[in-house]
């Protein structure tokens, strides 16, 4: 049978002569059936389980009849605001409108309406008061329990009762959705649907619920931020499959939201499988005239490798939604997935990406957590490296090696980032090597996000020093390689714990290296994540003790123009921000100054001690400096 797109329409759903749907797919995005889309994971899983599904890409959410297209589905709705949160997807960290959506025909920012999951669900209640309604995806995901809300700047429920859906699916739901289907298929009611690993119920009496912890109840949340932090942390040391407790979040005497232990990590042969399903590989052909969806681009000859992270960044939020427990596809399937596109007429011989979250994970951290999972109180790289994490990249080159030699390919890159501290911590320098040798095109970018170690604690991240010993390594190797190669550094300003002293030693240390970043990252609180909890309670719910959030927008944009204080524009707030951090010292003219005083008097004092420079430098003949390129294009006249 010929492979094509899953319908998106009532004739598409007729031309395949159905006469219904088992399940309608409901998504904020538009229809890219690309194994990056979760969308196109589940809709094939499901297909692949016998099961009809037809999608409703980006409904208009001011007309019902929008998500009437296939008329009521024989099992349920699924529910996905898509692969962002709809909130980060519509608004910067200073909560200005986004111009652009690249999850959209054309990058058109509108198509979809801001808390999308559950505007998508009021939408559906409005027709179809009873039939199942199954929510999931990264914003699900992430709000199954009450959580903070950055953009109304308020404690919220858990999505299940805003949405009015029925059932979450959270995490990666390749297994979740099939045991759902499944159930559903047999006759089983939606609200006897209890009990499945990876999934978020509610529930009116706790008699059936077994082996829980009870967490702080929604009044005593909203009480005290405390509470929320306590609460925040007993989620947080339970997202393992293998050691996670089922929680209950008490909503009043009739009413528990159940969130059951997350579902077990899928295994290399499933994880292949899940890759060679018939995805079409790019967006729906009626989105062409539209100028087609720009998400594409990056992902349509990346390979994604893995699954899961055990780097514990705090402002990161895969250990709720992805886990800490590495899974991995063969090089067989990876290698049989680039084969499909390496022959692409617009393929130009360079493979983007070869990774997922950290692209040098390819293994678990330790053989424990296969049978164990992962520690429920300590980390596995923070604040140093475990004695039992295992640091190997022989396979990752392996695999990288394979593909360099397949036909057509020129390049491999690996853009999806490589963990610093995990590659500095192999005393095997193989593939260090031949990262700068064959992986790195002039610049390679690493996540150290600071370099005050007060703050690094707060992000989960190593000793700057441990950065320091990697740029060193760095820069030796690319030397013996006769390459001259360089770092490039994301940074972070504002996260919690980042006062402005720290701010300021980081525009130092961006002084001695020499470099000013084009973009900088003010921390952005989206739900779930350890710095969030941070940011909202005061405190670090790993040890309740008080942490310096700033929260002011003009403190925020103060520690932001630090770390750009070379551009003219930010020099005012680069002085107001030496003033407050009483450091004075860096106005002026010497090499350790970050900003030059003005042309008028500071300090009470001319800007130059001797009152005839102007005429000596004049005396002098002074070459003029070359401008630096800035890629600023003159219009021709």
């Amino acid at each position: 049978m010929e492979n094509r797109f899953l319908p998106i329409c009532r004739k598409d759903m007729l031309e395949r002569g159905w006469e219904h749907v088992d399940f309608v797919y409901v998504t904020g995005d538009a229809y890219v059936d690309h194994p990056s889309f979760g969308h196109a994971i589940i809709t094939r899983i499901l297909e692949s389980h016998g099961f009809r599904v037809g999608l409703i890409s980006q409904p208009d959410w001011k007309d019902k009849n929008s998500v009437n297209e296939y008329g009521e589905p024989r099992l349920g709705f699924l529910v996905s605001g898509g692969n962002m949160d709809s909130m980060v997807n519509h608004y910067s960290v200073s909560k200005k409108r986004r111009a652009n959506d690249a999850f959209t025909p054309g990058g058109v920012m509108g198509k979809r309406p801001d808390y999308a999951t559950t505007v998508y669900c009021n939408l559906i209640r409005q027709t179809y008061k009873k039939t199942p309604i199954i929510i999931g995806g990264i914003e699900a995901s992430l709000r199954r329990m009450a959580h903070y809300d950055y953009w109304s700047n308020k404690l919220k429920r858990s999505i299940l009762l805003d949405s009015g859906a029925d059932l979450i699916s959270y995490g990666m739901g390749e297994r979740s959705i099939v045991e759902i289907a499944e159930a559903l298929d047999s006759g089983l009611a939606i609200e006897d649907i209890t009990y499945i690993d990876g999934t978020v119920c509610k529930v009116k009496s706790l008699d059936n619920v077994y082996d829980a912890l009870i967490l702080e109840s929604w009044d005593e949340l909203k009480e005290n931020k405390l509470n929320y932090a306590k609460s925040f942390y007993k989620q947080y040391c339970n997202t393992d499959p293998f050691s996670g407790k089922r929680l209950v979040e008490p909503y009043s005497e009739h009413l528990y939201v159940v969130q059951n232990p997350p579902a077990k990590p899928l295994s290399q042969s499933e994880m292949d499988r899940v890759y060679s399903l018939p995805y079409m590989r790019t967006y729906h052909p009626s989105y062409e005239e539209l100028g087609g969806v720009p998400a594409i681009e990056e992902v349509k000859y990346s390979l994604i490798s893995n699954r899961g992270c055990f780097g514990g960044c705090s402002f990161c939020a895969l250990t709720f939604h992805q886990g800490r427990i590495i899974q991995t596809r063969s090089h067989e399937s990876l290698i049989a997935e680039a084969k499909k596109f390496i022959w692409d007429k617009d393929f130009k011989g360079y493979i983007h990406d070869v990774g997922g979250p950290t692209a040098n994970f390819r293994a678990p951290a330790c053989d424990k957590q296969l049978t164990k999972g992962a520690c429920v109180n300590k980390q596995c790289l923070f604040p140093t490296p475990c004695k039992n994490l295992k640091v190997d990249h022989k396979d990752y080159l392996k695999l990288l090696r394979k593909l360099r030699e397949l036909p057509n390919v020129k390049k491999v890159f690996i853009r999806s980032g490589i963990r610093f501290d995990y590659l500095i911590a192999d005393k095997d320098d193989s593939f260090f090597r031949e990262l700068c040798e064959h992986h790195v095109s002039g610049q390679l970018k690493v996540a150290p996000e600071h370099v005050a170690d007060p703050v690094l604690q707060m992000m989960g991240k190593p000793e700057n020093s441990v950065y320091q010993a990697f740029t060193k390594k760095y820069k030796q190797i690319n030397e013996k390689l006769g390459k001259k190669q360089f770092l490039v550094p994301y940074l972070m300003s504002s996260h919690p714990g980042s006062t402005m002293k720290e701010a300021v030693a980081l525009a130092e240390y961006l002084r001695d290296l020499g470099y000013m970043p084009e973009q900088v990252q003010d921390f952005y609180p989206t739900p779930s994540t350890i710095s969030t909890c941070m940011y909202y309670t005061g405190v670090d719910p790993r040890t309740m003790k008080p942490v310096y959030v700033p929260k002011n927008p003009h403190e925020k944009a103060m520690q932001r123009a630090l770390i750009q204080y070379r551009n003219p524009k930010n020099y005012d707030l680069v002085l107001e921000a030496l003033k407050v951090a009483d450091r004075m010292d860096l106005v002026g003219f010497d090499k350790h100054c970050l900003i030059r005083p003005r042309q008028d008097k500071i300090y009470g004092r001319p800007t130059s001690s001797k009152p005839d420079a102007k005429k000596e430098v004049s005396k002098k003949v002074v070459p003029k400096k070359k401008k630096a390129i800035r890629n600023v294009h003159k219009k021709k006249r």
